[in-house]
């Protein structure tokens, strides 16, 4: 195992590509993650969130590129990856004849290091029985045991896959506080997909946007709302000027309201914009992570 290098990105992706058949999942993806971090992966259905989780995690092979985790080198050092990460896949498998308890057991053979008051709290947190078998618990309770399973080895770094999907709402504010929460205080590298931008939000202090396999957005998420804007302007013959700010994610005319979406705002591209032939009325509106994400992803559509 590499010695402790703090200084050192918790996860470093170097043109990572993953090819299936012909179809591209992952596109010469590079990103860096920092110790310590909460950082939300967003896209739509297909952009590739699963597939670099698991590649990450060892599970698919990719065609191209590179994976570090802690200094760990995926592909040639999975044995000392696995150590230091907890998963929550997208699917839960699991031997259906087992109980709880018996697959707890398993699962801290496997590694060097298990807490087991850690493990001890989340079961009772979230109501699970050691002596029900796999074969009986519903698909939110199969969540809630992945979890324990992920997080009972004090993992360094935190891989997960919709961590919440299949959890009722009060299951979901419990895993929210109680555990995801205290993971973050406890400075562990964390990364979960999910569809939810209030979680986001809510908990991720970095967020990426992915894409067709590409990432779209690794930002701070403060930054990131606080320099993206939408703009609302009247036209005067309902056409937009032809030189729009280089920022520009996206832009829709509506009858004579135009507007658009910029990243990297700043005064000068306001004045720009008031400057141009035709535009008048201008008003500048800020935007949640929602509104956001939905406007880096229509834009992409429309250059495609």
């Amino acid at each position: 195992m590499n010695p402790m290098n703090t200084t050192e990105p918790a996860i470093e992706i170097v043109g990572l590509t993953k090819l299936f058949g012909e179809e591209l999942a992952v596109d010469n993806l590079s990103l860096s993650i920092e110790r310590g971090s909460t950082f939300g992966l967003i896209g739509p259905n297909g952009a590739g969130k699963s597939t670099m989780i698991k590649m990450l995690m060892g599970i698919l092979t990719p065609t191209s590129g590179s994976m570090r985790i802690l200094g760990n080198d995926v592909e040639l050092q999975p044995l000392q990856v696995k150590q230091r990460v907890g998963y929550v896949p997208d699917s839960h498998y699991m031997d259906r004849w087992m109980s709880v308890s018996e697959v707890i057991g398993y699962t801290r053979n496997a590694f060097a290091v298990w807490n087991e008051e850690l493990c001890s709290n989340m079961l009772e947190l979230f109501e699970l029985n050691p002596k029900k078998k796999v074969k009986q618990l519903s698909k939110g309770m199969l969540v809630k045991l992945s979890l324990v399973l992920a997080v009972s080895h004090e993992p360094k770094v935190l891989l997960l896959d919709e961590p919440m999907a299949g959890l009722d709402p009060l299951a979901r504010e419990e895993f929210l506080d109680g555990v995801l929460r205290n993971v973050c205080d406890r400075e562990q590298t964390v990364i979960f997909s999910t569809h939810s931008l209030d979680d986001v939000q809510r908990l991720a202090d970095t967020v990426g946007i992915l894409y067709g396999g590409r990432m779209l957005v690794n930002s701070k998420v403060d930054e990131l709302l606080a320099t993206t804007k939408r703009i609302r302007a009247t036209l005067a013959n309902g056409q937009p000027p032809k030189q729009v700010p280089e920022t520009t994610i996206w832009q829709e005319v509506q009858g004579r309201e135009w507007l658009l979406t910029v990243s990297d705002f700043s005064n000068e591209t306001l004045e720009q914009i008031k400057s141009e032939e035709g535009v008048d009325h201008v008003e500048v509106i800020d935007l949640g992570l929602e509104d956001l994400f939905k406007d880096y992803v229509r834009g992409r559509k429309v250059v495609s």
